[in-house]
């Protein structure tokens, strides 16, 4: 099993977008956090399938994420 980084960001509307910087191309967005959460899970595996299907690599997880703390 795999893990990969996945990056939600809130819109201006108050949607939410997320993607997965180690699987280029694959994004989504949805009107709430939980929507952009679930289709994340299944465009990943759809897009890992679709790698499998067309023969190429599946990329290594390797981006980390953190939050950092400062003073604003």
């Amino acid at each position: 099993m795999r893990e990969y980084a996945v990056i939600y960001e809130r819109g201006n509307d108050g949607g939410w977008g997320a993607y997965a910087p180690d699987l280029p191309g694959l994004g989504v967005v949805g009107d709430s956090f939980e929507e952009a959460e679930q289709l994340i899970r299944e465009g990943i595996a759809i897009h890992i399938d679709g790698l499998k299907e067309d023969g190429l690599p599946i990329p290594e997880p390797t981006t980390l994420a953190a939050r950092v703390a400062v003073a604003a």
